[in-house]
């Protein structure tokens, strides 16, 4: 009896955690998270959606992350891995950091090459909790088409996420 009750509650466990990765995969941007207002490396203010945009043609990393993050900081060599593995994905960076002059020198210490802004209020502002942003380093992949192909990886998922850049 108690090995049926042991194999019920991982069927269950099982069952949990997969609803839990579906609810937090979605297809699509909520019109909030568009319509948020970041900041480009001079200051200037762009909308998520004119990042979109911009990168609308090429298959699409968003990382998001943070020069204070141990995990971010940690993932570096693995991100610049995918970068080398995928030279023809545009890599944008949204960063959490809390000052402009945090940020900027994140982004020269660490050498990460690629597109970056800054969100205001960090990972609990507007855009934070407009796109679910719950942990850091995250990712989320954009086709070619600007249509979202994966809303929630994490620097675990790096097999996942090389593996489906070379599918898009």
């Amino acid at each position: 009896m108690k090995k049926i009750a042991v194999i019920i509650l991982l069927i269950g466990g099982i069952l949990l955690a997969f609803a839990y990765s579906a609810k937090n995969q979605k297809n699509k941007f909520s019109e909030e998270a568009l319509a948020s207002i970041l900041k480009d490396k001079d200051g200037n203010e762009i909308s998520f959606q004119e990042i979109i945009n911009k990168n609308k043609g090429k298959t699409t990393v968003i990382e998001f992350w943070a020069s204070w993050c141990g995990d971010c900081v940690k993932n570096i060599p693995k991100l610049k891995e995918l970068q080398t593995n995928n030279p023809n994905v545009n890599f944008v960076f949204l960063s959490a950091d809390k000052t402009p002059d945090a940020w900027l020198k994140g982004i020269e210490k660490h050498q990460l090459t690629g597109d970056h802004y800054l969100m205001d209020g960090g990972m609990k502002g507007t855009f934070g909790k407009a796109v679910n942003l719950d942990w850091i380093p995250r990712y989320i992949i954009i086709d070619k088409s600007g249509k979202v192909a994966l809303y929630r990886a994490i620097e675990t998922d790096h097999e996942k996420v090389d593996g489906l850049l070379k599918t898009l």
